[in-house]
């Protein structure tokens, strides 16, 4: 099985910065892509960063220049620098990652974390 372990959400106060992480593990062979997603209250999913299979990087053009995101492939781990956070950035940011198991021969899977709140407010 394969897990997508999300940490660092919390509260933060508007022009503040919080970092998340997400840990892959289980028994992965390969990862295509790896990154950020997010849902606010009454809207759909949308992307926010993520890294392409090619290596490149893609962001939402509401969060460029604000949000960084980096990973550890070693670790497997994705990260999401936030900084100059306002409350539009207030929603569920979910991890996501189009991988292959090491048992399974065929095409990637879609994988999502649980989740966690950022939530910005004075």
């Amino acid at each position: 099985q394969v897990q997508l372990v999300e940490s660092g959400g919390g509260l933060v106060q508007p022009g503040g910065s919080l970092r998340l992480s997400c840990a892959a593990s289980g028994n992965i062979r390969i990862i295509y892509t790896m990154g950020w997603y997010r849902q606010a209250p009454g809207k759909q999913r949308e992307l926010v960063a993520t890294f392409t299979s090619g290596g490149n990087i893609n962001y939402a053009d509401s969060v460029k220049g604000r949000f960084t995101i980096s990973r550890d492939n070693a670790k497997k781990t994705v990260y999401l620098q936030m900084d100059s956070l306002n409350p539009e950035d207030t929603a569920v940011y979910y991890c996501n990652a189009v991988l292959n198991i090491a048992s399974v021969v065929g095409p990637p899977g879609d994988y999502w974390g649980q989740g966690t709140q950022v939530t910005v407010s004075s």
